[in-house]
């Protein structure tokens, strides 16, 4: 796949000062995605958002770096075109949310008030989750 040059899309803080911190911010966001990756409790998809954007504000490299990348590209550049996710990403994420929060709730945590806790939380994110959008793909092409 040829690497499309998304610079265009950089709106710049005005602040020199803003733009290290975010993209300090996108950084650390970027590690944390990939480390959701392996850890079914950290969301992926998310954090990735939040580097392209903190990318969008500070720096044209790191923009069109994670815009280009072949795993986590394609989920951000749907969102940004379509703010939607596909219907295998949402899947997965509400499978691994509902498994995560059902083993800790029922194996790990002792409490009855934080398992009700972390219940309306699980219950609520799912929420969150189901309302996004599902973009089909074009197949006819």
């Amino acid at each position: 796949m040829e690497k499309q040059d998304f610079s265009h899309e950089v709106e710049y803080h005005r602040s020199t000062m803003a733009r290290i911190t975010l993209v300090f911010l996108g950084t650390a966001f970027v590690v944390i995605g990939v480390v959701g990756v392996f850890l079914p409790i950290l969301p992926t998809t998310p954090f990735m958002l939040l580097a392209a954007w903190c990318y969008a504000k500070s720096s044209a490299r790191f923009y069109n770096w994670i815009m280009n990348n072949r795993i986590f590209g394609p989920i951000i550049r749907e969102w940004r075109q379509y703010r939607s996710i596909p219907k295998r990403a949402k899947w997965t994420a509400l499978i691994l949310l509902f498994s995560t929060f059902g083993v800790s709730i029922f194996f790990f945590v002792p409490y009855l008030s934080v398992q009700i806790m972390l219940g309306i939380l699980c219950i609520s994110m799912a929420i969150f989750m189901w309302s996004i959008p599902v973009r089909e793909p074009n197949t006819d092409i």
